[in-house]
């Protein structure tokens, strides 16, 4: 049990025998690390409640305050009645040993219980190349369901393949006119169609393997035919990003299987039964101002086609049919607008509110020497997502991605990134890493090894202590990113934590002629180890044993 679990559960009993009342306790760290672990501000919240001055509540609660594990040093009413707590040393130093044997479970938590959730994040149109936002999607995304995993949920990756429809059809004309144009029959591209280099070199390397064959098909069927061919071509480039940057999805859904088992139809259907639809103007609308969108939206087209807001809606009903009981998408700053249609949709069709839930990934800002960094251009209007990491390497371009939340447009310094210094984070943390772990090879090489039941009681130094709250932190740090659905807690701590060791490793030896001292600060150095390679691990950072 953590203590900050033990505490709460200890202040609610002392509350109960001393002031005869039950009240959610929350249990959170002091401002100032000299007031000690953990605080609560019960007293000040029940004041009013009681009737009674919040110190002398105060000092009933702890009075009354049972302590069976002996984590308790001492408590201290501070202020008007905050509550602090004081661990004991001795629980301190128990962690490490707890953290070894725990190794990569340490951290794991319950607050999950196996709810089976799903995760959809990037799901960019494959009718171009991945774009930085992309980038900074899959490395939240993946991070995220590795987070929620650890916390006890049963988290999902899941890629919605925008693979029918128009945008598809104009994949298809773009590269039929390029293709054309390269076998001597000059085409223009669509005034809408894609322009990019990237589909020049799409129509280059489909005439290298066809020639120039589907020149003998008429134009609708070479373009037809084109859009399979380069849809499949661009989705594989997805793909192997994808591996590439370490991210694997439990499922590439298609849009198509919807469409082709008439799912979006089965929707219109259910909601034209509930009289959640009527006709306007030659189209069908959905009454979604019913459920609080701000205005009703259209299901089918005066043409008589239905509209990509229908086929979502039955995508999102396909996910709970499939048993996950909350959803979770991920979607660009563009698509602001687009989250409260569908959430009225899918109350529509009687799923909780609360149940679907979307995060809003703000924009990218690549620089370069503080300059903003120019559009791609091969694919044009975008900087993409490979021109990025291959210059930066996947462990810095994770690593950055993650670094800022959500809600907050993303700096991403390029040369800072490319650094073999201290100056960059995730250099900084790796070379932690590896310092941590050198330190363990030379405690052998001097004939000191690893033992976790090590007598830790020399342990005494603050700059040690402070090491053993910092380990301390991890599971809360976990419960954190998963209530809050923002990764950044991870980077900020793994940097704190680093900083932390640095200050102890710069005032104490590890390895020195007092052999039982030597012992006990290899267990401090190993259980540091093992949590930055914990950390390093959810984020799918590589984590060196040499640098």
């Amino acid at each position: 049990m953590r203590p900050e679990t033990y505490l709460k559960e200890q202040f609610q009993r002392a509350l109960k025998q001393a002031c005869d009342i039950e009240h959610d306790i929350v249990i959170e760290k002091p401002r100032q690390a000299a007031f000690g672990d953990f605080a609560t501000t019960t007293a000040l919240n029940l004041a009013k409640t009681l009737k009674t001055a919040p110190r002398t509540i105060a000092e009933k609660i702890v009075a009354a305050f049972d302590d069976p594990r002996n984590l308790v040093e001492k408590f201290s009413i501070d202020g008007p009645g905050f509550i602090n707590v004081t661990l004991s040393p001795d629980y301190w130093r128990s962690l490490l040993p707890e953290i070894i044997s725990s190794g990569a479970r340490y951290g794991e938590i319950d607050l999950g219980k196996g709810q089976k959730i799903q995760i959809e994040f990037v799901s960019a149109n494959p009718t171009g190349p991945l774009n930085v936002v992309s980038a900074r999607a899959a490395a939240v995304g993946d991070v995220l369901v590795s987070v929620l995993n650890l916390a006890g949920f049963n988290a999902w990756r899941e890629y919605y393949v925008n693979d029918a429809g128009r945008q598809i059809r104009l994949l298809g004309a773009s590269v039929a006119a390029r293709y054309s144009t390269l076998c001597g029959h000059a085409e223009n591209v669509p005034e809408d169609g894609y322009q990019g280099e990237y589909i020049i070199d799409l129509a280059k390397e489909i005439r290298s393997e066809l020639g120039d064959e589907l020149m003998q098909l008429d134009a609708g069927e070479r373009a037809e035919k084109l859009s399979q061919i380069a849809l499949d071509k661009m989705l594989a480039l997805h793909r192997q990003a994808m591996e590439a940057y370490r991210v694997q999805y439990d499922l590439w859904f298609r849009e198509s299987s919807l469409r082709a088992a008439n799912k979006h139809f089965e929707v219109l259907e259910v909601l034209r039964e509930k009289g959640l639809t009527y006709e306007k103007e030659g189209a069908v609308w959905f009454r979604s101002t019913d459920f609080g969108d701000a205005k009703d939206r259209v299901l089918i087209t005066r043409e008589g086609e239905p509209t990509y807001f229908l086929v979502d809606i039955a995508y999102h009903k396909d996910k709970y049919e499939r048993g996950f009981e909350k959803i979770y998408d991920l979607w660009g700053p563009d698509h602001h607008g687009y989250i409260d249609r569908v959430s009225a949709a899918l109350q529509a069709l009687g799923y909780a509110k609360e149940n679907f839930q979307v995060r809003i990934i703000q924009q990218v800002n690549m620089l370069r020497d503080g300059e903003v960094v120019k559009m791609s251009k091969r694919a044009g209007n975008i900087i993409e997502m490979r021109e990025i990491v291959d210059e930066v390497g996947v462990d810095a371009a994770r690593y950055f991605f993650i670094m800022r939340k959500l809600d907050s447009p993303l700096d991403f310094d390029i040369e800072l990134a490319k650094k073999q210094t201290d100056e960059n984070p995730v250099f900084y943390v790796q070379y932690a890493h590896a310092r941590l772990y050198n330190i363990i090879v030379h405690g052998r090489e001097k004939g000191v090894e690893l033992e976790p039941d090590a007598d830790l009681s020399v342990l005494n130094e603050p700059e040690e202590f402070a090491v053993m709250r910092k380990l301390g932190e991890y599971p809360e740090i976990i419960r954190r990113i998963a209530e809050l659905m923002e990764p950044h807690h991870l980077t900020t701590y793994l940097i704190e934590l680093a900083g932390t060791f640095h200050s102890f490793y710069q005032k104490h030896r590890v390895i020195s002629d007092d052999r039982s001292l030597s012992r006990a600060r290899l267990v401090l150095v190993e259980a540091t180890r093992t949590v930055i390679h914990n950390a390093l691990g959810l984020l799918k950072i590589t984590a060196p044993e040499r640098m």
